[in-house]
């Protein structure tokens, strides 16, 4: 049995049952932790990483990512929904090879790893081949990352005599294929879930179909919801007569959502992902996390695209306080004609949103998202001793308001180190650099290419 003890660091456990320690430490045995207490004497043969001027936190869950996208950063910077709709998913999308989607999934998952995020809900919707499939798989598996891979279905302009994509149903055969075989593993460190179109995009036929496939194999059903009206308005209250959702059912965005239906469907359990800097940008309206809040409903919270803002779980959970502080202080002003008298939410809550409220959404929150005994051993020890964090003064004010990607010093997943004084342990990380530059170049000229000869 492997066992490491994490000594001497602040721990921000995020279980209430155990609290904070200004220093305490964590024993790690084989994949779990063990024990956290002020003081554990260091066993027999253990590895001791000295955690002293460390925060020692659950990593974070990141619960909505295109990592596909990671080749195109900084594409959509600009751009509307209806932009991004057209050039990606009817343009550049069907350029990718599978080895493109491999490097952007290896590579943003490392990002990932690097940024503090142990867990990625990774929402693959550009896989039109089984080899798109296991290339997406095979970059998860290789970075070593905890993930659930959503599995989708492209969005390309239909040629003649084909079906729009709002007309076909999730592979069956491919879900089948993964959920019977490589991803048949409930624990493994990657599960399987499905990316479907939902009421948003697709027919009610298919969204059934889809919801039933769902069910039939246990897997996390998530849907985007958002940058236009629903492609079947009455979606959603059909499916919660018909009992099709219940906590397995995800919903990304929801901006627009009625709230009648959003209390509806969160009375029947299903759970919400916010993707605030995407949503402001890109006019789907306030982020929803204000009304999941009055509901009494958990928030789970993403970085969404990579070609539009850095992955990285700091920024997304800061800008999605923010947005919910100032959204609160300007009905503030509106109902009272002065500022909120007190803060509207906690640096804790948010913090909960990209840890337990993430593991919540995923399935995994017996596994991950708090340092808890017999958990997962999905650790990141934060640095808290650099003049831009110290001193530190409140746990959890310090890790969302102060502390970055700069600061990530350790990252454990299933107790084995992906990430050492401040570096990844990954080989080869300038080499896959030069192969996700050359994917990205790829990629753009093919799509230049083809944009120029339906021009000629």
């Amino acid at each position: 049995m492997a066992t490491t003890l994490i000594k001497g660091g602040a721990i921000l456990s995020m279980d209430p049952r155990i609290g904070d320690l200004a220093v305490g430490d964590v024993l790690v045995e084989d994949d779990r932790i063990a024990a956290v207490a002020p003081s554990i004497a260091v066993p027999e043969g253990a590895a001791v990483i000295d955690a002293e001027g460390t925060i020692v936190a659950p990593g974070f869950v990141n619960a909505h990512m295109h990592t596909w996208q990671t080749a195109l950063r900084g594409i959509a910077a600009d751009w509307t929904i209806s932009q991004y709709m057209r050039a990606i998913h009817a343009g550049l999308a069907t350029h990718f090879r599978p080895d493109d989607v491999y490097v952007a999934n290896l590579v943003g998952a490392l990002a990932q790893l690097s940024a503090g995020t142990t867990t990625l809900v990774d929402w693959c919707h550009n896989n039109p081949t089984p080899e798109h499939t296991d290339a997406a798989v095979d970059g998860l598996v290789d970075a070593r990352i905890r993930a659930l891979f959503l599995h989708g279905s492209p969005k390309p302009d239909a040629k003649a005599g084909q079906r729009h994509f709002s007309e076909i149903p999730m592979p069956r055969s491919e879900v089948e294929r993964l959920a019977k075989g490589r991803l048949a593993a409930r624990d493994g460190r990657v599960t399987l879930g499905l990316a479907m179109l939902g009421p948003a995009y697709a027919l009610y036929d298919v969204v059934r179909t889809d919801m039933a496939l769902a069910r039939e194999f246990g897997l996390v059903a998530s849907m985007h919801v958002g940058g236009g009206a629903l492609k079947e308005p009455d979606g959603f209250d059909r499916l919660v007569a018909e009992g099709l959702v219940d906590e397995r059912c995800n919903i990304v965005h929801g901006n627009n959502l009625a709230d009648d239906v959003l209390a509806r469907l969160v009375e029947a359990g299903a759970s919400f992902t916010v993707t605030a800097e995407v949503e402001l940008q890109m006019g789907f309206g306030w982020p929803l996390t204000g009304r999941l809040r009055a509901l009494g409903a958990p928030v789970s919270i993403g970085s969404d695209i990579e070609t539009a803002m850095a992955a990285d779980m700091f920024g997304v959970t800061r800008a999605t306080l923010q947005a919910q502080r100032h959204a609160d202080g300007l009905a503030a002003i509106a109902a009272t004609g002065f500022a909120p008298p007190a803060i509207s939410v906690t640096c804790r809550e948010a913090l909960g949103w990209a840890t337990l409220d993430g593991a919540r959404m995923a399935g995994l929150a017996d596994r991950i998202g708090s340092i808890t005994p017999g958990k997962q051993a999905d650790l990141v020890l934060h640095r808290a001793d650099g003049i831009g964090v110290f001193p530190v003064n409140d746990l959890a004010a310090t890790l969302v308001l102060h502390a970055g990607p700069g600061t990530v010093d350790t990252v454990m997943v299933a107790g084995e180190i992906l990430k050492r004084g401040g570096r990844l342990v990954h080989p080869g990380i300038g080499d896959l650099q030069a192969r996700l530059a050359a994917s990205g170049r790829h990629i753009l000229s093919a799509f230049a290419a083809a944009r120029s000869g339906a021009a000629a």
